[in-house]
């Protein structure tokens, strides 16, 4: 045998003269071989390292019982503790996952879903790239039997299972707890206005301004900033204003560290010259100084959501059920960068 390849039940038959039907049946304690030929087969079988083939087996029974799921990054907390949910979940029905990450675009997200698609999973479980403005790819795997669930970021007009937080409720207290603080010039950094997360986000902060009967400038709302890099790139003139923001509210933790690095650079303190309050609760909030203040979405409860949804009204499922929005209640993490008085 090549020494690179696989041993097969083949192989196995081979060795010893018999069908592969027949040391399958072995190997599976089948009533009808004796005690013998099941011993012989199983020493082959361990001698030649064969190892069971529970995908192809799965398979042949319909199932790959594999889950993928498609997230912008592995490497930020808030998607690995949704992983960190999923899998949990899937681990205790003997479910493996393949886990793939489109880096916000689009075009790699397809690829991912392809991919997924020929690897024949059962279940698709998405969060999806700031990029992505069509639902195609997903309406693909819906073709393919693969059903699809969205959660944290989703498509309205693809319709699936939805596991989401209550964006614009909590940004909204957010908001007005920077008020409370004495915080009156509140500038909001967003995300790409077409995804809905982000609008959301977007909506608690207009509400709880206008309801405080405070000023909005035109360029205290800046969309697309998402990474550390445009946080800071679009801290710095708003910093810089002769009337600039006293405090700034943000959609995400990452955009949170980049207005710390432009205030350093121009020598403002943060919480008494500039309010802060993010949005994930990244690992990183509680250890940067002065510490963040952001929102705790409980990700691992909406991984875990997610992929219970699939369990729960899919798995097993001749027909699929009537999809409905699950809505995970996220929390305030108050912090120093946010406590004025």
């Amino acid at each position: 045998m090549n020494s690179r390849k696989r041993a097969t039940i083949y192989d196995v038959a081979k060795e010893l003269g018999i069908s592969p039907s027949y040391v399958s049946k072995a190997l599976n304690n089948h009533p009808s071989v004796g005690d013998l030929i099941r011993r012989r087969v199983k020493e082959k079988a361990d001698q030649l390292n064969y190892k069971h083939n529970s995908h192809a087996a799965n398979l042949r029974r319909g199932q790959s019982r594999t889950i993928g799921v498609v997230v912008p990054h592995i490497n930020q907390s808030f998607f690995s503790d949704a992983i960190s949910g999923i899998e949990e979940v899937c681990f205790a029905r003997n479910h493996s996952l393949v886990i793939c990450q489109s880096h916000e675009s689009y075009e790699k997200e397809g690829k991912a879903i392809e991919t997924l698609i020929h690897q024949n999973v059962d279940c698709i479980l998405i969060s999806n790239a700031e990029e992505t403005i069509s639902a195609h790819h997903l309406r693909q795997a819906n073709k393919n039997k693969i059903p699809v669930i969205q959660f944290d970021r989703c498509l309205d007009d693809f319709d699936s299972f939805k596991v989401v937080n209550d964006n614009k409720a909590v940004s909204y207290e957010a908001v007005r707890s920077l008020i409370r603080e004495g915080y009156r010039n509140i500038a909001f950094l967003g995300g790409p206005s077409r995804v809905k997360t982000f609008q959301e986000r977007k909506e608690g902060f207009i509400a709880a301004i206008d309801e405080a009967n405070l000023p909005i400038p035109y360029n205290f709302i800046v969309e697309n900033a998402l990474s550390r890099e445009r946080g800071r790139q679009a801290a710095m003139p708003l910093l810089k204003l002769p009337n600039r923001p006293d405090a700034i509210f943000s959609v995400s933790d990452y955009q949170s560290l980049g207005v710390m690095d432009a205030a350093a650079v121009l020598g403002i303190s943060i919480p008494s010259d500039l309010g802060l309050f993010g949005f994930a609760d990244e690992t990183f909030a509680q250890l940067v100084t002065p510490s963040l203040s952001t929102i705790d979405q409980h990700s691992v409860e909406l991984g875990r959501k997610a992929a219970e949804l699939y369990f729960q009204h899919i798995y097993q499922q001749e027909q699929m059920p009537e999809t409905e929005t699950i809505v995970i209640a996220s929390e305030m993490r108050i912090r120093q960068s946010s406590r004025r008085q």
